[in-house]
């Protein structure tokens, strides 16, 4: 070979191995969370790294802000724009607020989807619930009312005043109180996703209504906060705490006696879930638009409503008989 046919043959090899190179690049996909050092979000990420190794070409970006606002959150967007990454999935601190950032990301060609706390219709190609709200809502009353065979006081501790998942569960809830007479819901108070908060509107919650008989608190946060008030006031046994919580931190107050029971669907599952279809969606393996069903590879399909959302699967009870099989899970 001469050594100009060598010369060309060498340069043909490297630009077709920086060809190969910018193809292998792989999909970006932002994971951008109420806020860090939450141990849902956490565990959501989990679920996404799994789904990226699945998918052999994706890179996922765990971020969000320090604390739970949607001025956070903007900046955070705002960041993974100028990043230019292929797709943001978010769970919102803010239904409307976010609206903007987000329909700028999505004029850069970014796909974005809302997961777990949505983000209004405009702002997000589809959404993606961890089940079904009116499921949801029903479950939690019913966590209450299963240890309250004659009824009683319940009270709410939610996150924050514009939490949209919070809020909608909360209305489903009040729905179903007449499938569970003599259960009366004296008020509902918000923690903002902050323990120590959470644990003084508990404590406010118990000085204020003496006849209360259960807490229902539908925040990983609220429910630990408001077991801890309940363990620390003497309360074990005549007020009881259910509502959403992790397994894991919630371990101890299940054994304390300070709840009987609480529910969620895996984080795990959900993070994996949103990963799998901001990846559909971005490489054009799939639409949003309604009626449409999405794979959510393990977990199988997504179908989409008219508003462009849909639910995952069912919330599921964990309690004295099972809170040790998944307490080291999640």
């Amino acid at each position: 070979m001469s050594i100009l046919k060598k010369a060309l043959t060498t340069a043909a090899l490297s630009v077709a191995m920086m060809a190969g190179t910018a193809q292998a690049e792989p999909m970006r996909i932002a994971l951008v969370v109420k806020a860090l050092g939450i141990g849902f979000f956490e565990a959501a990420n989990k679920g996404a790294e799994e789904a990226a190794k699945e998918l052999g070409d994706v890179e996922i970006i765990y971020t969000g802000p320090t604390d739970t606002t949607a001025e956070g959150q903007i900046e955070v967007i705002n960041s993974l724009i100028a990043q230019k990454v292929d797709a943001i999935a978010v769970s919102a601190n803010d239904t409307d607020a976010l609206v903007p950032t987000l329909k700028k990301a999505m004029e850069r060609g970014i796909t974005v989807i809302s997961w777990d706390s949505g983000v209004a219709k405009d702002g997000r190609l589809m959404h993606l619930n961890p089940s079904s709200s009116a499921l949801i809502g029903n479950t939690i009353v019913k966590l209450a009312a299963d240890h309250l065979p004659e009824g009683g006081d319940v009270a709410i501790l939610s996150a924050t005043t514009t939490s949209t998942n919070q809020n909608t569960w909360i209305e489903e809830a009040k729905k179903v109180l007449p499938n569970y007479p003599g259960i009366n819901i004296v008020a509902t108070v918000y923690g903002d996703d902050l323990a120590d908060k959470s644990y003084r509107e508990t404590q406010g919650l118990l000085q204020t209504y003496p006849n209360l008989k259960a807490i229902i608190a539908p925040t990983s946060v609220g429910i630990v906060a408001a077991a801890q008030a309940v363990e620390d006031a003497g309360k074990v046994g005549s007020v009881n705490v259910t509502g959403l919580g992790l397994p894991s931190e919630m371990a101890g107050h299940v054994k304390s006696g300070a709840s009987q029971s609480f529910a969620i669907w895996n984080p795990i599952d959900l993070g994996y879930s949103a990963t799998m279809i901001a990846y559909h969606l971005a490489k054009g393996d799939a639409k949003a638009e309604p009626g449409a069903e999405i794979s959510m590879g393990r977990m199988g399909n997504v179908k989409l409503d008219d508003n462009n959302e849909g639910a995952m699967a069912d919330p599921f009870t964990y309690d004295a008989s099972n809170i040790d099989q998944f307490s080291s899970i999640f």
